[in-house]
């Protein structure tokens, strides 16, 4: 990056990109002897980012079948061990107790709420001739587990508080949000930004502005351009001033706040917001990663509706606007770390029959299109799937009134909820999911509706689509009594793109 880029970027400033280069030089200096690649695993909520760690570990540990991740399946990778992190302050994430729940007592691990790390480590062989001369090789695999929600927060560091206020009040009065709004706005009516800072007031003002966000979350709306992202998964911050605002209604271009005023005490706490929380994250997590991999719940927009889906599509945009591509070099790794390789995966691709695996790449391919562009456009290399990290269904052939339909077989979690019947958790049943449609454009809506040429095919594919939740496989055994690897679909396309190019 040179100066003038860094002072056009509101994500950075000079000093934030000497201290990251100081960073990276450090991991550089250690790369020396074991090179390393950060991968950044995020999503937005129940997108699978648990699953999909563990399921990668432990597939990798375990030489589970990986048929197109090359250097499993060409044998030259001769093993794989988890190690201690590199980054003492960073928590660990619990692959341990992760696979416990996934294979002992089959449910799926709770959900990602902070970031965690991992480092496994891989053994192999190159093959290049030249390089196998020179020895085995080894390769650190640094996991960064992170809420995708924490992503959409990076945009506000270009953002002052009249600008958030606006574009935040904005989205609440747009038609599919301003019903589950109603108690929020009523209380903004309420409130007078002129008037002298109130804690009370500014409780009351958060507290409705975070039931909104988390009611746009909830599985009828299944909203994802919720931004602030603390605000939903607060942690030990919960109940701290940096996070006790919420937007008022003041115009984009308003004039500067009054020294006193509960608008001048929503600003100086939302500026707080981002120097404590949002750029310690930017600056210690996501500024170092070399590679992402983005995961989609595409089905669960679609079970919601059009308003969920333009929704995904506007915040996955925001999401990849914060990220930094660009080709990788050995002096861009140094001085200004890019993220070279970017996966976008749709994931619960195992809750459809296979023929429709290519119909669910196409709708996320529709939904990623303009950030995918601007990241080709920086150098970054994109692909673009549909997998699932624990294949927790298989796929059968049912007949229904003479007619052969393609099925899947699974076991419902319990409490899900079919044609009138709700299931224990324990019977395994068949059923037809649907097909997905074969035009991306049918299911994505125009402004604050569908647009009424594509309104049928909407209406159609969502009638004729059925999405269940189902429990994590039972494992089988070998002979001897040991526990096969996790079931996966493409996960070992998603490690090729991911690491295969290190592994060469």
């Amino acid at each position: 990056m040179n100066a003038l880029e860094v002072l056009l970027n509101p994500l950075t400033t000079l000093k934030e990109e000497s201290r990251l280069a100081l960073a990276n030089l450090a991991d550089a200096a250690v790369d020396l002897t074991v090179p390393s690649v950060r991968l950044g695993v995020t999503g937005l909520a129940r997108a699978g980012k648990t699953v999909f760690l563990t399921a990668l570990v432990h597939n990798l540990v375990h030489g589970g079948r990986l048929p197109l991740f090359a250097a499993a399946a060409g044998h030259r990778m001769t093993g794989a061990q988890l190690q201690p992190q590199p980054d003492d302050a960073v928590p660990r994430f619990d692959y341990e107790a992760h696979v416990q729940a996934l294979v002992k007592d089959r449910v799926w691990p709770a959900s990602t709420r902070q970031v965690s790390e991992l480092r496994l480590t891989i053994d192999y062989e190159s093959s290049s001739y030249f390089y196998r001369k020179l020895g085995p090789g080894r390769l650190h695999l640094d996991l960064i587990d992170y809420p995708g929600e924490w992503l959409l927060d990076l945009p506000l560091l270009g953002k002052d508080y009249a600008t958030f206020s606006a574009e935040a009040l904005a989205r609440a009065r747009v038609q599919n949000r301003v019903d589950i709004a109603a108690p929020f706005l009523k209380a903004l009516e309420e409130a007078d930004p002129t008037a002298p800072e109130s804690e009370p007031a500014a409780q009351k003002l958060a507290a409705c502005f975070k039931s909104y966000l988390a009611a746009c979350r909830a599985d009828a709306h299944a909203l994802s351009m919720l931004p602030p992202g603390r605000f939903l998964m607060p942690g030990d911050l919960d109940g701290s001033p940096a996070l006790t605002f919420a937007p008022l209604d003041i115009a984009a271009d308003a004039a500067p706040a009054r020294s006193g005023t509960l608008r001048a005490m929503m600003e100086r706490r939302y500026e707080a917001y981002k120097a404590h929380v949002v750029r310690p994250f930017f600056r210690d997590h996501f500024a170092r990663l070399d590679r992402q991999i983005v995961l989609v719940d595409v089905l669960h927009a679609l079970n919601a509706g059009p308003h969920a889906i333009t929704d995904l599509e506007t915040a996955l945009s925001e999401v990849l606007g914060a990220f930094r591509p660009g080709k990788r070099s050995w002096l861009s790794s140094i001085l200004t770390r890019r993220i070279d390789r970017i996966l976008f995966a749709a994931t619960k691709a195992d809750h459809l029959h296979r023929s429709d695996h290519d119909r669910l790449q196409a709708i996320l391919k529709r939904l990623v299109a303009r950030a995918e562009e601007k990241a080709r456009f920086k150098g970054a290399e994109v692909d673009v799937l549909a997998m699932a990290a624990v294949r927790a269904t298989r796929e059968a052939t049912v007949k229904h009134r003479g007619e052969e339909l393609p099925a899947i077989l699974g076991t419902p979690l319990p409490g899900e909820r079919l044609n009138g019947d709700t299931y224990d958790g324990k019977s395994e049943i068949a059923m037809f999911p649907g097909d997905l449609p074969t035009d991306p454009e049918s299911l994505f809506a125009e402004g604050d509706s569908v647009s009424e040429d594509l309104r049928p095919s909407f209406q159609a594919a969502q009638a004729d689509l059925q999405f269940l939740r189902f429990r994590p496989p039972a494992l089988d055994t070998t002979a001897e009594g040991l526990t096969l690897s996790l079931p996966h679909i493409r996960l070992d396309r998603a490690l090729e793109f991911l690491i295969g190019d290190r592994l060469a």
